[in-house]
């Protein structure tokens, strides 16, 4: 019987895609099953290809456009694709918090804002239905101090922290022509980054975005958290992650007056460094990702362009 093959493409990862090959192919082999974890590997693609890989593990089309069209024409051959690479390319985080507002999930007030400079091909006859910004407005909803981000995109790139009017208008001058939003910053007394696997597991970590990256995890390592806590971002994880299609995501909240405010969640390639999330969180997202991918190897699931949201907004009628 041919094996059944799971692919992860990944790219400067060390730990976490190594440890997860390893982890599928010792589950494998102790059962007999025929499933085979491998690196993908590609080339020129011809569109008459057959599909080669029953499942993929996308950890690194977010950086390479080339791999995102591979992956969606492996969709299309019927390659069962974590995470879907088509709603990977139309969801952006303003539209992704109006997915949150509409399954009842906290998030900050959020402004989406026209491009400082034009983007390339267009010209001034390009904005003939754009108005002038009412930057009173802006700031008045808002309030300082304010996150100046990108809608697209994450790592920390083009985020800016703006204290007042001159902060804000110096941060702006230097965000070319990306779609920026400005949101209004979280006074918080508690953080949480969760890992969702499958829209079903949820993993709580406590979290310390002020400190350097590499001591995010170990900063707050050991917290304990409330069970009430526990039971609220279990739901609105879950929910976001089932609204979006993500089957592989870190949402975070920051938690201002006791309500978890949910201020990044479109991470389809979260840190999984162990040197990073510790031993702990390591093993956790490794088990949880071979569960994960084994069942979609075995039992392939129908496509579907995205999550529940249409439905769970109202916006399709069911029936």
């Amino acid at each position: 019987m041919a094996k059944k093959k799971i692919g992860l493409l990944f790219g400067m990862e060390d730990t976490f895609p190594w440890a997860l090959l390893a982890e599928i192919n010792a589950r494998a082999e102790k059962s007999a099953e025929a499933i085979e974890a491998v690196p993908v590997k590609i080339g020129a693609i011809r569109q008459d290809a057959p599909a080669e890989y029953a499942v993929i593990l996308d950890r690194i089309s977010h950086e390479v456009p080339f791999y995102r069209t591979f992956l969606k024409a492996a969709l299309a051959r019927g390659t069962q694709v974590v995470n879907n690479p088509i709603w990977g390319a139309a969801d952006d985080k303003f539209f992704n918090n109006l997915v949150a507002l509409s399954v009842n999930v906290a998030v900050p007030k959020t402004v989406l804002l026209p491009h400082k400079e034009h983007p390339p091909n267009t010209a001034e006859t390009s904005y003939r239905n754009l108005e002038f910004v009412d930057w009173d407005a802006v700031f008045g909803y808002l309030g300082f101090p304010i996150f100046l981000k990108p809608a697209y995109g994450g790592g920390w790139k083009d985020v800016y922290k703006c204290d007042d009017r001159e902060a804000f208008f110096r941060a702006y001058d230097r965000t070319r022509d990306l779609t920026m939003m400005a949101q209004e910053a979280i006074e918080f007394t508690d953080y949480y980054r969760c890992y969702v696997v499958g829209r079903t597991r949820v993993r709580i970590m406590s979290y310390a975005p002020k400190e350097p990256h590499h001591l995010r995890y170990a900063a707050a390592r050991g917290k304990a958290v409330p069970a009430a806590m526990v039971e609220r971002i279990s739901r609105d994880a879950v929910a976001l992650c089932d609204a979006l299609g993500y089957d592989l995501n870190t949402a975070e909240f920051a938690v201002r007056e006791g309500v978890p405010v949910a201020i990044d969640f479109m991470n389809a390639a979260p840190d999984a460094d162990l040197h990073s999330v510790g031993q702990e969180n390591f093993d956790w997202i490794v088990r949880a990702m071979a569960d994960l991918l084994m069942e979609r190897a075995r039992n392939p699931k129908p496509f579907e362009p995205t999550g529940s949201w249409p439905r769970a907004a109202g916006l399709v009628p069911r029936g």
